[in-house]
């Protein structure tokens, strides 16, 4: 017998739970339904929260004629008989999971169907299609991003399990403690699949009691539920997402948020990641306004790396709270981007000749560095000369942040520098 997430798989679109966004009422793939009008189009998001029964209550809704395949063990005959049966019946609906594994033999094969509309594609994967999908196979698509279920619309899908006899558990004589059902619901993460496929093992595997009941508890459901509520895969977008997230929140002084984040990748055991983006952190986004901040991380990073897991998580969160409330500068990062993208652009120009190397013989016969004045000769160690090309002489990259006193005194330093280069003669 197939598994109750399998069984219970909507067969309308009215039938689906969650993704709003996508199947509400005038939203965009229920309209398609509506008008009877499908194109193909790729379904992303998260394992177990729906993009194969979207596809299913599609054509379930439609009447059109629905065939699953996978992109990696299925071949290129089985897409030829799929063709076969759209030529016939005049459009098929073809659910094509892990579609950003399709090979280019079977991506050649697909596309022309996909023009002509005889295959209505529907592909499912867990990977960014802008990074992960062929051009030519994504701009026959419409993309749509699907998310995890909020726990009430899991607890539904349960409890709609429990009372469905004819695809459910229905024929059971069944109680589920409240909290248990909350467990199913909550400790899945938003994965349906995962929460159906862990109640029906715990019916399956409780036996009943002196009255004839099979009840639920927490300890059952915690027994049988697979923990969902993090998953992580280096892989996969969501690491970068949380990445971002981490660097996002140090970066606008969420401690809170920013210790979140941490422990999701603490609990992937991820150090590698940690440590390259709090280096990251200290000098991009508190940069200049604390810059003992990257040595303080450094060293943080050295103890983590020596202690290992779990002690790691010390100087890592102390790194983590450190950086989120100390001031933040991202003046030294805006400048050198600046200064690159103008090299970049062809505005970099010739270099003075003052400032060309004078050290070998006939230099001063093409007149490199003679007017060349050293700094160190004045006490206050600054001479005004030009240094940039004369396409750039009046730019400027840097400009200070008045987020702390230390760069605060460097802009101080910086403008006074500025103002004598202004008043000396080029």
């Amino acid at each position: 017998m197939e598994p109750l997430a399998y069984r219970m798989r909507p067969k309308t679109i009215d039938d689906i739970l969650g993704q709003t966004h996508l199947v509400g009422p005038g939203k965009m793939i229920r309209r398609m339904v509506e008008a009877r009008r499908l194109s193909s189009m790729i379904l992303y998001g998260p394992p177990g929260i729906g993009k194969t029964s979207i596809a299913s209550a599609i054509a379930g809704s439609t009447d059109a004629a629905f065939r699953m395949l996978n992109a990696v063990t299925d071949t290129k005959k089985d897409l030829q008989i799929v063709a076969e049966e759209g030529k016939l019946s005049g459009q098929v609906v073809l659910l094509l999971d892990e579609v950003h594994r399709l090979d280019k033999t079977k991506q050649d094969f697909l596309l022309p169907y996909l023009e002509k509309g005889t295959i209505v594609l529907i592909g499912a994967t867990t990977s960014n299609p802008y990074h992960a999908i062929h051009p030519a196979i994504r701009s026959r698509c419409q993309i749509f991003e699907l998310f995890p279920l909020h726990s009430d619309e899991v607890k539904q899908a349960l409890q709609h399990a429990l009372q469905d006899a004819k695809r459910g558990l229905g024929t059971y004589n069944v109680t589920v403690d409240e909290d248990a059902l909350n467990i199913f619901s909550e400790a899945t993460g938003g994965d349906v699949r995962s929460a159906l496929n862990g109640l029906e093992l715990a019916v399956l595997s409780t036996p009943h009691g002196d009255d004839g009941t099979i009840r639920i508890t927490v300890d059952v459901a915690k027994e049988c539920i697979q923990k969902k509520g993090f998953t992580h895969d280096k892989d996969e977008d969501a690491h970068y997402d949380v990445l971002s997230a981490f660097q996002k929140s140090i970066r606008g002084s969420d401690v809170n948020a920013a210790l979140h984040y941490l422990a999701r990748l603490i609990v992937a055991e991820d150090l590698p990641s940690i440590t390259r983006r709090l280096l990251v952190i200290a000098y991009e986004d508190i940069g200049l306004a604390h810059p003992q901040a990257s040595d303080r991380v450094l060293t943080a990073i050295q103890v983590a790396e020596k202690v290992g897991f779990p002690e790691a998580r010390i100087p890592l969160a102390s790194a983590v709270i450190e950086l989120a409330l100390s001031p933040k500068s991202n003046s030294a990062i805006t400048a050198i981007d600046a200064a690159i993208a103008d090299v970049r652009s062809g505005k970099g120009g010739d270099v003075p000749l003052h400032l060309k190397d004078a050290h070998y013989k006939g230099a001063a016969a093409l007149g490199r560095g003679l007017d060349y004045k050293y700094p160190h000769d004045s006490k206050y160690g600054f001479i005004p000369q030009q240094y940039l090309p004369d396409k750039l002489v009046k730019k400027e990259y840097y400009e200070p942040k008045q987020t702390s006193k230390h760069e605060t005194s460097l802009a101080q330093i910086y403008e006074n520098i500025q103002a004598k280069q202004r008043r000396s003669p080029k």
